[in-house]
């Protein structure tokens, strides 16, 4: 048995004992030695094999794998340029503890800066984003998967492979694989948290620092304050419109809190960061202190939920706040007509219960934030580790796979820049709904607005058809331009991949709009 053979068998057999299910690759002739033993491990049942011909769209689609299984999923590339374009990927990952496993194919060590086809500096390649990294001669033997590194975010092993890159038939080397349970990584308490007086916030990124739902809502219970959530959609007891009525200066100087316990990243809105700025004591939970950011302030940090020790919040400032909630409630009720926020509450509202949602970034995962009414019976996921809008449409097929039926809200942009993900074969349901304002919708809302050159530096506006383009691609769409149009189509059984375009006004009237809500916010 050839050298490339043998090291490509030792790791696949030991991705497959350590319980990993699933594994996504991408063509190549280097990486033939991975490719092949993963397959014949497939031909026995023993893993999944997912193909993505372009590896940033294989890298993103693992992500979404990792999200909704919590498992390790490797990916795995041929060498040279292919490699570059997993980074944004493992940029993610990194920011957000994930256990992405990157499996790239290189030619001999001996090969590089010789002018050889296809061969760079592939060592290191990652820096600082991988958690650990290993340059491996194929002859090396024996080689253990560095899984206790997986648990808290990105490998990467760059596999020297050396022709022959074929193996003989044989299978042989599948027999009597034992396949262990994979361990879920357990915390332990990070200290005890005292706090007292009885004004205080509890505010919740989106991505909760990688903690579980359950875990916070219990946290949340026992300390019993007005919670602010980033995701509605996963907290029930959210206040809910936080980030919209904080808009308003008098508001915020009314609800200053002593204190402000903080769970992961708040990202998405400068009004509930505001807040957070204004309360006195300032306390961060966060598993990513002890890997990726050592450097964040708070008075009191925690790596993981400490144990409590806190007055409730008294029953004058719960009613302050449910008083602003209300308020700002009813102003969202009187929204008429068709607009990006009123199309971000009436999909928070029409999902089944029970359903998975992938949301991007940019401004659909911040007017749900603001415009959805607080439930706890959705399953959502975002890329929040970076907040990038790349690798969308692949993160939500990822997320996808293996469910019964999923969504995902998506702007123009983030829907044309990951168009590649839509190249698969495989049977996923997902209806992706694209807010096209054709072009970058969420620079209108920012202080850029106005400037000399908008339009052609942020606004870039495409001319392009989502619905035709997925119509190209073979894939079921239609375009929607109603409240009640968009009801009826997400009503509508999932079969397979397909697209709901919301075409919308200018993306100049959505922020008009916007703006409008925020002021009625100084009179409510």
């Amino acid at each position: 048995m050839n050298a490339s053979t043998s090291l490509a068998r030792v790791v696949v057999r030991q991705i497959i004992e350590a319980g990993i299910t699933d594994v996504v690759v991408s063509p190549g002739s280097r990486n033939a030695p991975l490719s092949l033993a993963f397959n014949a491990a497939a031909a026995r049942g023993l893993i999944k094999i997912h193909i993505r011909i372009d590896e940033r769209t294989a890298a993103f689609f693992a992500l979404g794998l990792i999200k909704s299984t919590g498992r390790p999923v490797p990916v795995v590339c041929t060498s040279g340029t292919a490699v570059a374009n997993y980074h944004p990927a493992v940029l993610e990952a990194s920011h957000t503890n994930s256990p992405l496993l990157v499996l790239t194919a290189d030619r001999p060590a001996m090969l590089r800066r010789t002018g050889a086809n296809q061969t760079t500096e592939q060592a290191r390649i990652f820096g600082k984003a991988v958690r650990y990294f290993a340059d491996i001669d194929g002859p090396v033997f024996p080689m253990d998967l560095p899984l206790d590194s997986l648990r808290t975010g990105p490998v990467h092993l760059n596999l020297q492979f050396d022709e022959p890159l074929l193996p003989d038939d044989s299978t042989d080397w599948l027999d009597d694989i034992t396949v262990t349970v994979a361990r879920s990584m357990t915390r332990t308490k990070a200290g005890s948290l005292k706090i007292q007086g009885s004004r205080g916030v509890l505010v919740i990124g989106h991505d909760r620092g990688g903690l579980s739902i359950e875990e916070v809502q219990a946290f949340a219970k026992k300390l019993n304050w007005p919670v602010i959530a980033e995701d509605p959609l996963s907290f029930p007891d959210a206040v809910a419109h936080a980030s919209i009525f904080l808009t308003s200066m008098e508001i915020r100087s009314a609800l200053i809190p002593q204190v402000a316990i903080v769970i992961g990243r708040t990202t998405l809105s400068r009004s509930v960061n505001s807040l957070i700025k204004l309360a006195p004591l300032q306390c961060v939970i966060d598993p990513r202190m002890a890997t990726i950011d050592s450097d964040r302030t708070g008075d009191k940090k925690f790596t993981s939920i400490p144990h409590l020790d806190a007055q409730p919040a008294s029953e004058e400032w719960v009613a302050q706040w449910q008083k602003y909630s209300q308020r700002c409630a009813k102003v969202i009720s009187e929204m008429n007509g068709w607009n990006e926020a009123n199309i971000a509450k009436t999909i928070s509202a029409e999902l089944p219960s029970g359903s998975v949602l992938f949301i991007a970034s940019s401004r659909p995962i911040r007017d749900i934030e603001g415009f959805a009414s607080p439930r706890g019976d959705i399953h959502t996921y975002a890329n929040r580790g970076l907040a990038g809008i790349d690798g969308s449409v692949s993160t939500a097929l990822g997320v996808a796979c293996g469910r019964t039926a999923s969504f995902a809200v998506l702007g123009d942009l983030a829907f044309l820049h990951d168009i590649t993900g839509l190249i698969q074969r495989e049977e996923i349901n997902c209806m992706f709904i694209v807010i096209n304002n054709d072009g970058g919708g969420i620079f209108s809302t920012l202080p850029q607005r106005g400037v000399s050159g908008f339009e052609e530096v942020f606004g870039t506006p495409h001319g392009l058809d989502p619905a035709v383009i997925a119509s190209a691609m073979g894939i079921d769409s239609r375009t929607v331009t109603s409240i009640d149009e968009l009801k009826k189509a997400m009503s509508a059984p999932i079969h397979g991949v397909s697209v709901v375009v919301a075409q919308v006004p200018s993306r100049e009237a959505n922020a008009d709009n916007l703006k409008d809500i925020y002021e009625k916010m100084n009179s409510i």
